[in-house]
């Protein structure tokens, strides 16, 4: 046992599956402690089964090795809560839900992902009645990891031993002297990060003036299939209704979560909100950025769809090589299951239009006097980006975070 070849998963949702699965499949750790916090079924043959398939991405053996692969998740020792899965042994944990009472110490286990959703708030204690995510500190571990972006009470800023990091943009900044709460944001904000650093790095499209985004996102756990009534205290009463059956105006966090590892988004004014539609996994960013352009003297602009283009091209070749991928076929969102990139830009749909800004100087200024116009060039730039929200963007990027934070300590 032991160290940081044991690693620990908070609950068996989407995420927390998925998290398993990677893991399963790569070999940073070969022990794998999982807290579900009460039964499973009539026996830990219930559990075997949900981790061997998925309704979304089919059989764990053929996801991990192809048509090749055999099953191999076997139930051990049921009283100890032991089974196997492709030379690794699960440990399942079936009592304690609060964190603060998860056996961690005892199993030895230094990293733990919180893959609940539920303790968000990074300056609860670690005894808050309602649980905590520093009642996993408490319990034993030394950092946890949280699979969703945290959330403060308004204004507060994060706690000192508290961080946002997204592997491929800022995981190199976790300190293990000082994280020990680290967020690995969520599936959009990751997918919106690897859009915007290109554009962010290069001198034709760092002058950007505003942007915003829209997420087509696919369903979640936390929206009911049937019209539910809304939980006490609820404002988005949308939230509430058929996930199934409708298409569902919502809100996203992933502007603000952006500012985060990307302080220089905050000038930007970014908006962003969401779009869920009755897809089980695949979502598509729309990216609207604007941008101050130049124009050559004959009246052309430097700054359009094919140098767009041309900038993720050569960043999908380059510094985001793996997690950026440049595709100029045209695609549907069941194209993209499991695409294992933080994001996929569809380039046969970047679209450019440039107009002509007339300002009138406020006052005195080296080009002109007080009264005088300027013309300035705008460039408006619509990107489309895919990711695949549950496995293929964010939680391989997780997992990748996951094994960069276990090798730090």
């Amino acid at each position: 046992m032991g160290g940081q070849r044991t690693l620990g998963i908070n609950g068996l949702g989407r995420i927390g599956k998925l998290t398993l699965w990677h893991h399963l499949g790569h070999d940073d750790f070969d022990r794998i402690v999982i807290n579900v916090g009460r039964q499973v079924g009539t026996s830990l043959d219930a559990l075997a089964q949900y981790i061997a398939k998925d309704s979304t991405y089919g059989a764990l053996h053929r996801f991990l090795y192809g048509q090749s692969g055999r099953p191999d998740v076997r139930v051990v020792d049921e009283e100890g809560g032991l089974i196997t899965a492709y030379g690794k042994e699960l440990v399942i944990l079936r009592e304690a839900r609060d964190p603060k009472d998860i056996a961690w110490r005892e199993q030895e286990v230094a990293v733990v992902v919180d893959c609940t959703g539920k303790f968000r708030d990074p300056h609860a204690e670690a005894d808050d009645p309602k649980g905590s995510i520093r009642g996993h500190l408490a319990a034993g571990a030394r950092v946890v990891l949280n699979s969703s972006a945290f959330k403060a009470k308004k204004g507060a800023p994060l706690p000192d031993d508290a961080g946002l990091f997204i592997n491929g943009i800022n995981e190199f900044d976790f300190d293990p002297a000082r994280h020990k709460l680290v967020s690995a944001a969520s599936c959009t904000t990751t997918a919106l990060a690897h859009m915007m650093r290109p554009l962010l790095e290069r001198e034709p499209t760092r002058r950007m003036i505003t942007a915003g985004m829209s997420t087509v996102h696919a369903v979640t756990p936390s929206q009911p299939v049937l019209d539910a009534v809304p939980k006490a205290g609820a404002t988005d009463l949308r939230k509430s209704r058929g996930a199934m059956g409708n298409v569902i105006l919502t809100s996203t966090n992933a502007a603000a979560a952006l500012e985060l590892v990307m302080p220089e988004i905050a000038r930007i004014g970014f908006m962003a909100d969401s779009v869920r539609i009755p897809t089980n996994t695949v979502s598509l960013i729309i990216l609207n950025v604007t941008f101050q352009s130049e124009a050559l003297p004959d009246g052309t602009v430097t700054l359009g769809r094919d140098a767009v283009n041309a900038i993720y091209r050569e960043a999908a070749e380059g510094e985001a090589k793996g997690l950026l991928k440049y595709t100029e076929e045209q695609n549907v969102s069941a194209d993209m299951l499991a695409e294992d990139a933080a994001v996929v830009i569809e380039a046969a749909e970047t679209h450019s239009r440039t107009g002509f800004m007339d300002l009138t100087l406020p006052s005195a200024c080296a080009s002109g006097a007080k009264g005088d116009t300027v013309r300035i060039p705008l460039t408006h730039v619509k990107i489309f980006g895919w990711y695949d929200n549950e496995m293929g963007s964010y939680t391989h990027r997780l997992g990748e975070l996951t094994t960069h934070v276990a090798r730090s300590m």
